[in-house]
């Protein structure tokens, strides 16, 4: 197979996922490659994700590391055979990598979780919203980079609201709610959207209020991305280097507890939409 000179982070977690096999049987990448038949450099490129693998090799290399998971092999084996180029790859040259992974991810995510303090999450975000936060970045973005952006955004929404939406459960502090991204119109037709949003089946929106006692989760935001069994799961995090996609056993358990938290703190559905629509109508 070719040789990828930047692999996405799907392909590269496919490769992080074999190596785990691999380390959890105690075999080494120079014995793996000799069982089968290839070299451990080319080993190497497929446990980065600069080399894809077969399905057939990826049965072979599971059998040989004694997995007895099922579910797992089957799910590899699929990343494996995928050779999905959705619509994300549009924009591949015009915005970052960081963007298009985060829509593979999303696009074969079978739930996602959100947390966010700051602001109003991505996939629940209007145009104008939107078009306001990229334009606020320094260096300021050229048009040619800033539409882009704001497009791409929209798009995203689609896992939501599509004929066939996944499961969408979102946390968000009234802090995100207040703060005035644009003007008063395009304030309330954010919380607009929000409450609108917050009343379709698959979304669940809850609201941490300031007056909540007893609440010191403030540094938790998160996006959560289910994947087909818990395993495959991806808590992405945006950090002052770059975005970062975390996987390992530790950080999804810790993850998933810190949403578990937030909720219990947070109002319920009911009552998160009638504090949406009281901040709605201040404005």
């Amino acid at each position: 197979m070719t040789m990828r000179n930047e692999p996405t982070a799907r392909q590269v977690r496919l490769g992080t996922e074999l190596r785990r096999l691999r380390e959890a049987a105690g075999i080494s990448a120079k014995e793996i490659a000799g069982l089968l038949g290839t070299s451990s450099a080319h080993m190497s490129q497929i446990e980065s994700g600069r080399s894809g693998i077969s399905e057939d090799r990826l049965r072979r290399l599971a059998a040989h590391c004694a997995c007895g998971n099922d579910h797992l092999i089957d799910a590899l084996a699929t990343m494996a055979a995928e050779r999905t180029r959705g619509w994300w790859e549009e924009y591949r040259g015009l915005l970052p990598t960081s963007f298009l992974d985060v829509s593979e991810l999303e696009h074969h995510a079978t739930t996602r979780q959100d947390v966010e303090f700051l602001q109003v999450p991505g996939l629940l975000q209007t145009e104008d919203y939107a078009r306001a936060l990229f334009s606020f970045r320094v260096p300021e973005l050229p048009q040619s980079e800033l539409e882009p952006r704001v497009s791409h955004r929209m798009r995203r929404r689609t896992i939501i609201e599509a004929p066939d939406p996944i499961p969408y459960e979102t946390v968000i502090h009234e802090s995100a709610l207040r703060f005035r991204v644009g003007d008063r119109k395009s304030a309330r037709a954010q919380l607009t959207r929000v409450l609108g949003m917050s009343e379709i089946e698959n979304v669940s929106v809850r609201v941490i209020p300031f007056d909540l006692d007893g609440f010191a989760g403030s540094s938790s935001a998160m996006v959560y991305a289910g994947g087909v069994i818990p395993r495959l799961d991806t808590v992405v995090r945006d950090a002052p280097h770059g975005t970062g996609f975390l996987d390992s056993e530790a950080q999804l358990d810790r993850f998933r507890t810190l949403f578990r938290k937030m909720e219990e703190r947070s109002l319920p559905p009911e009552r998160s939409r009638d504090f949406i629509h009281k901040l709605v109508k201040e404005l």
